[in-house]
């Protein structure tokens, strides 16, 4: 049994009537094709009086991007640009297809993680294999459900493996940041509420620079000024089956859900405590 099943089944089936909150329904249409230059913005330390981090200045990466149009026009735009991307040609040599990210565009809440692994590189679809699973649990618990959501990745591509060896491995420093401006132009086009950060490899993705993540998780960072909550990837939880550690992430969604507004019942309030 893995993490966030045992009690929660039962608390997502009493939570059926909330997983309606974000759903929107959307039709594509033409994609626009007016483009413009930006740069990316500077991600900002927690307003919270305790914490220690201090700004980060921005990286001043660019990105041609659609600036007028309906949000299906301009994601299909985008998709056109990505979906063929060779600018890291080791990438787009091994991949089997860029996984370019799905969900809602109208979400509220945002999931980010690092990179697709083997079976998101099979699929197209990030979060598809038990991380994703995982994560599937993680979101209905909160009330809610993948479709409510986006999800995406800093890299939208597989990191490459050695020849002959198995598994994923973590992205480099530079092949996020190559991407990056991707996914903060579908960040631009979908204005979600709040960003959720999985794992020290997307924080430093999404931030510039590596911390622990006792330096990071349950306070507020800003991207693109935007609530952004880092909190461990669900394949941590998949290592670390510890009830403390359950507990962390419990806590981190929980701030998600009150920046949200989305109720949370005593019961939720006790997940993971002895």
């Amino acid at each position: 049994m893995t993490p966030f099943d045992s009690g929660l089944d039962l608390v997502i089936a009493q939570l059926s009537a909330q997983k309606r909150l974000l759903r929107r329904d959307f039709s594509a249409s033409p994609a626009v094709v007016s483009t413009l230059a930006a740069a990316r913005p500077a991600v900002t330390a927690p307003r919270q009086e305790k914490s220690t981090i201090p700004a980060i200045a921005p990286l001043n990466l660019k990105i041609d991007f659609l600036t007028s149009g309906s949000k299906p026009d301009r994601m299909n735009a985008l998709r056109e640009i990505v979906l063929p991307c060779l600018k890291c040609p080791q990438l787009a040599a091994s991949r089997t297809q860029v996984v370019f990210g799905i969900g809602n565009l109208d979400a509220r809440l945002m999931f980010v993680g690092e990179a697709p692994g083997e079976d998101e590189d099979l699929q197209g679809e990030p979060f598809v294999g038990k991380a994703g699973q995982l994560l599937t649990k993680m979101i209905g618990a909160m009330g809610l459900e993948r479709d409510d959501i986006y999800i995406g990745n800093v890299l939208k591509c597989r990191p490459d493996m050695p020849a002959g060896e198995s598994g994923n491995r973590k992205p480099k420093t530079s092949e996020m940041a190559t991407c990056l401006p991707y996914l903060l132009e579908q960040i631009d086009i979908i204005r979600p509420q709040v960003i959720v950060g999985l794992g020290l490899t997307a924080a430093e993705g999404l931030i510039g620079e590596t911390r622990k993540m006792s330096e990071l998780r349950g306070q507020w960072l800003h991207l693109q000024g935007i609530p952004l909550m880092i909190t461990y990837h669900p394949a941590y939880l998949l290592r670390n089956q510890a009830v403390t550690e359950k507990r962390k992430v419990w806590e981190d969604l929980m701030l998600v859900m009150e920046k949200l507004g989305i109720p949370i019942s005593e019961k939720q309030r006790h997940f993971f405590t002895r």
